[in-house]
């Protein structure tokens, strides 16, 4: 554990924490289909800067989404996600831009905010009727890009345009795998390009890929049908609840 704490450059307790929030934040993505990079977001981010946690969380979604991507290829709107792959492709350099221009402390300030904004509005079912057009799915898109930079949640702006789009729950839910997957691959160049993803991003990541896949299988697992109306407002409520103890500690720390 030592060898690995140091080979990550992070501390054994930091080690341990962190492979637990990514095998629990596996498991809500395996039965939600969402909120994987939110929840390691909304609690790891008072253990690593929100810039460095992008990096992981991209590791995490590509292997959550090579678990998850046979049902959402079949089951998406393609034409949607792939849509919203190109938006996001033109989003996500804004994001990061301004992620790495602020300090480390502002940056998870900005990071837990926009998880809350967009977790509320999920939960109030907040349905936008102009995001239904083709500059609303490429706005969307490009919405998601920036939200993806900023904090690594994407694919809960791209959950409120499939929200106003009525789409059928499995549709929603498997639109969101499939852009996820999409712009994981685009997503790639971008961090590259700002220096993000280093071979210290790239270990932590293939490490911490390990309990976020394991969590995903054990949620499709524990995935019941008659309760999928339950899943999305609990996985809701929980990343409120931890955005907002992040800020409060933050701001009693400052």
């Amino acid at each position: 554990m030592t060898l690995l704490a140091t080979l990550l450059l992070l501390t054994i307790s930091e080690v341990a924490i962190l492979a637990t929030i990514c095998l629990i934040a596996g498991m809500v993505r395996g039965f939600s289909g969402f909120a994987l990079s939110a929840m390691v977001m909304a609690s790891g981010a008072l253990i690593i800067p929100p810039v460095q946690l992008i990096s992981i969380c991209w590791w995490l979604e590509m292997t959550a989404s090579l678990f998850m991507l046979r049902s959402g290829w079949q089951e998406a709107n393609r034409k949607v996600a792939i849509g919203l792959a190109i938006g996001s492709t033109l989003g996500v350099p804004f994001g990061l831009a301004l992620t790495t221009a602020i300090a480390p402390e502002q940056s998870k300030l900005v990071a837990l905010g926009v998880i809350i904004v967009l977790a509320a509005l999920q939960l109030m079912r907040v349905r936008m009727p102009f995001l239904v057009s083709n500059w609303g799915l490429y706005g969307s898109g490009w919405l998601a890009g920036v939200a993806t930079g900023l904090a690594s949640v994407g694919g809960m702006v791209v959950a409120l345009y499939v929200l106003a789009q009525q789409a059928r729950p499995p549709q929603m839910r498997a639109s969101l795998v499939l852009f996820l997957f999409l712009g994981s691959v685009t997503t790639m160049i971008s961090l590259l390009s700002f220096g993000i993803m280093d071979q210290t991003a790239v270990k932590r990541g293939l490490v911490m890929a390990l309990p976020a896949g394991l969590g995903v299988v054990l949620g499709k697992l524990l995935f019941v049908p008659k309760w999928e109306h339950l899943y999305k407002p609990f996985c809701l409520t929980l990343l409120i609840v931890l955005a907002s103890t992040g800020i409060i500690r933050l701001i009693l720390g400052a």
